[in-house]
């Protein structure tokens, strides 16, 4: 019967990363997707990535995840050099990945969908079979240790709105033993009342010892529950920030662009118009007035 574990990971002052990337890059032919990138993952915080669209977030989630190898660069996981040989290494080393489409089956209910792919079987021979009662019985129980509670188990996952969809799977990254979960735009397309509903148990996770790579643009979900930032621009780091030495002014600032940003602005200002009555408006009239 598969069995699971509980996640082992205890913050400490000190203590090497659960996952570490130094100077890590990766090259498609002659296109750069990253290029010196480098974060860390510690047990008990938050490492929040931000980048617009392009900047390099989803190569990013792929290396760490085992589906791409880096180029360059560092890659250690509990201190330890490595290059993941695919997901299923990834999560055999305890890193679980929520992808933003999440992998559901929308008909299937939530116990089944809760152990898709790793189901508990009883009996031998001819009369293995799945154990119905105790996939209930424990998708139950895990979702509400985490604070889930659902009207029923039984109804199809698809039924659910997104924010509690992502919850599930936040939960059975839990419960299956990880150690690091990376979160792909958990809150993307949810409104502000789901998205604070996934907020609450992402900071959930990282109470329960996890540490925590939450991919994001929205730099005010960032800020509410991370304890480190590291910006991407164009697969570059633009910047890397703790908590305590940056501010979400600040923090929005250099997502939306900074300095570019502004010299936008100033680009698009229009010339403001001349008052009514004045010089040019006078000029205006005498070489309209009709001559003697």
């Amino acid at each position: 019967m598969t069995t699971a574990t509980e996640p082992t990971a205890e913050w400490t002052p000190g203590a090497a990363p659960l996952v570490e990337l130094e100077g890590v890059s990766k090259y498609y032919g002659n296109v750069r997707a990253l290029e010196g990138v480098s974060l860390q993952a510690r047990a008990g915080e938050i490492t929040c990535v931000l980048g617009d669209n392009g900047a390099g977030k989803s190569t990013l989630i792929k290396i760490i995840s085992g589906l791409h190898g880096h180029d360059a660069g560092s890659f250690r996981i509990a201190g330890e050099e490595t290059r993941l040989a695919g997901p299923r290494e990834a999560l055999d080393r305890g890193i679980a990945t929520v992808y933003q489409d999440l992998a559901v089956v929308p008909l299937m209910p939530v116990w089944r969908n809760f152990f898709l792919g790793s189901e508990p079987v009883k009996g031998r021979g001819p009369f293995r079979r799945m154990d119905v009662d105790l996939m209930r019985r424990t998708a139950r129980a895990e979702l509400l240790r985490m604070g889930i509670d659902l009207r029923d188990v039984d109804q199809p996952i698809g039924t659910l709105s997104g924010g509690e969809r992502q919850c599930v799977a936040i939960a059975r990254a839990v419960y299956f033993g990880a150690k690091v979960l990376v979160l792909d735009e958990p809150t993307a397309a949810l409104g502000v009342k789901q998205s604070g509903v996934v907020l609450k148990y992402v900071a959930a996770a990282r109470d329960a010892g996890l540490a925590v790579v939450f991919i994001t643009h929205n730099p005010h979900h960032a800020h509410l529950v991370g304890d480190r930032f590291v910006l991407l621009k164009r697969g570059t780091m633009a910047g890397h920030h703790t908590r305590d030495r940056i501010t979400l002014d600040e923090l929005t600032r250099q997502m939306a662009g900074g300095d570019e940003l502004e010299d936008l602005r100033h680009e698009l200002e229009r010339a403001e118009p001349p008052a009514p009555g004045g010089p040019q408006a006078v000029e205006g009239e005498d070489e309209e007035r009709p001559r003697p």
